[in-house]
């Protein structure tokens, strides 16, 4: 059973790895996040690998996204859902594109999580805006 700041943690590594890559800008944002960002306070960073390896090994399953998805939909409470689809957002921003399978699964985080459309569109506005470059 997922913890609800683990399950934001595999909120951002869904993100990361959606398009089978998981690069250095996304490894580095998610590392960011959990220094700075209140929900993540009192979380220890030395369990990051090891919750990121469950995720991981999760996924290698067939049926593994929808696994993860509907474990961290029951582990986070509402107050909590906004804030895992801005992670996911914010991971996928981290790197300056966005592929087909990143913004699919931003689609099915929005369904599941039941993210209404304009709170979705206000949180991927803001995530390219913090992400844009010069």
């Amino acid at each position: 059973m997922l913890d609800a700041q683990n399950a934001l943690i595999y909120t951002m590594v869904l993100a990361s790895a959606a398009d089978e890559t998981m690069t250095d800008s996304e490894l580095e944002i998610m590392g960011d996040m959990l220094k700075v960002l209140p929900v993540f306070r009192n979380y220890d960073l030395g369990d990051l690998s090891q919750v990121a390896q469950r995720c991981a090994e999760l996924l290698a399953d067939p049926e593994g996204l929808d696994k993860i998805i509907d474990q961290v939909a029951d582990a986070l409470p509402e107050r909590l859902r906004e804030t895992a689809y801005a992670l996911a957002c914010d991971v996928i921003a981290a790197d300056g594109t966005a592929s087909q399978e990143e913004l699919r699964l931003l689609e099915i985080l929005r369904d599941r999580l039941a993210i209404g459309r304009l709170e979705a569109a206000a949180i991927e506005r803001g995530a390219r805006a913090r992400f844009a470059r010069a």
